[in-house]
């Protein structure tokens, strides 16, 4: 079944230009960092085969949550602090410092999924583990031109990360037929799970990494909708493609009766599906995962105060500089990697419905949207988001602080 997931997305990938394949590579990277692996492996190890329904309740919310914004923010040819800013004088400073927070959270924890990667793979500490990835992050911001090397880069891991874990699920031997019964008739149910999830995948700053990338490359305006929405699926059917393989991963092990190490539950998957070898790989897989990551963070982040002031957008790249050494030294100030990654999820979680609802507002005003209609089918599955969201999210918040 993976491989024809594969496939599907495959054809669809190609069907698309380099920005708009671009685009959903940067939302998809970004969403599959370390905090993806980790979750991923923590709950489903709660849920076993029910952590698909999850999976499928995420998607749904996600298409919802990422077509709408992608439309509306491409459509009105104005990143998502701009619009705010012309819905209200004031607000798009407030999305800002709400998005580049959940980013710098995620971005935190991303570092320190490179810390990890490194220690897997060289016995190094995580802390040196951390600088080195980060100068590497700097040097890709540096020595190439931003779009054409994000495209490029986040492209080709993404499909390496994809095939990488079609290997280890193979190997792993999961009840599918299980799985694939519980994904729709679940066993257990989950609100922190659900909430953590979406939040990983779409929240906060992943929200709008696809839509900023389109803006920035021009494809903007009615005649692109087609690419927009080709864009926006797309980056969602990578993201789930590798989610439910790793799922499926993780299953074949627990289910074999593995407890997963507390600190770094995916390492154990990969290692005993597949041995030292396994484990190996899972440090690439890791580094890959987590440094695709800490490129999107930066960009995305920064990408909402870059239309502030000329100056920002004069010194994009000190910027992006400054947003990931700051991430890489609060990491080896605090440590604590899982604990960083899991509550990232839940605070770009509760981000989302506040962010949704601000585009979904601003679609309504004529004057913003450039005389552009959004389909009212769109702005209702929208709202249902929002609603579905801001209830969960206060649900998992309230669970966290017991």
């Amino acid at each position: 079944m993976s491989l024809k997931l594969f496939k599907k997305f495959s054809f669809t990938a190609g069907s698309l230009g380099g920005a708009t394949i671009g685009a959903a590579f940067l939302m998809a990277n970004s969403s599959i960092g370390p905090g993806f692996l980790t979750q991923t492996s923590f709950y489903t190890e709660q849920l076993i085969t029910s952590f698909g329904f999850v999976i499928l309740v995420a998607v749904i919310l996600d298409l919802g949550a990422q077509l709408n914004t992608w439309r509306i923010l491409t459509m009105s040819e104005m990143r998502a602090q701009d619009l705010a800013n012309q819905l209200l004088p004031g607000l798009g400073f407030a999305l800002t410092a709400m998005v580049v927070l959940g980013g710098f959270a995620f971005n935190i924890g991303n570092i320190a999924g490179c810390g990890l990667a490194i220690n897997v793979l060289s016995g190094w500490s995580f802390e040196k583990g951390a600088i080195l990835s980060g100068a590497f992050a700097l040097l890709l911001f540096w020595f190439k031109e931003i779009g054409k090397m994000l495209d490029g880069f986040t492209k080709a891991l993404g499909t390496l990360k994809i095939l990488l874990t079609i290997f280890i699920a193979y190997a792993a031997k999961p009840p599918l037929m299980q799985a694939l019964h519980h994904t729709f008739i679940p066993e257990k149910i989950s609100v922190a799970a659900i909430v953590t999830i979406v939040g990983g995948t779409v929240g906060g700053y992943i929200t709008f990494s696809g839509a900023h990338r389109l803006l920035d490359a021009g494809i903007v305006g009615e005649k692109n909708i087609r690419q927009v929405n080709k864009s926006a699926v797309s980056g969602i059917v990578i993201s789930t493609t590798m989610r439910f393989v790793l799922f499926l991963a993780v299953v074949g092990v627990v289910s074999k009766g593995v407890v997963l190490d507390k600190n770094n539950p995916a390492a154990t998957v990969f290692e005993f599906a597949a041995g030292h070898f396994g484990l190996m790989l899972f440090g690439v897989l890791l580094w890959f995962a987590a440094i695709s990551s800490v490129v999107g963070a930066a960009y995305t982040s920064v990408s909402f105060f870059k239309t502030f002031h000329p100056l920002f957008q004069k010194y994009e790249r000190w910027c992006i500089s400054v947003f990931i050494i700051l991430s890489t030294f609060i990491f080896i100030l605090i440590g604590k990697p899982k604990e960083l990654l899991i509550y990232a999820g839940v605070v770009n979680g509760f981000i989302l419905p506040l962010a949704l609802a601000v585009v979904l507002i601003a679609v309504t005003k004529k004057r913003l949207m450039k005389n552009y209609q959004h389909p009212l089918w769109m702005q209702v599955s929208g709202w249902i988001v929002v609603a579905l969201m801001g209830a969960m999210s206060g649900m998992a918040l309230m669970d966290l602080m017991k």
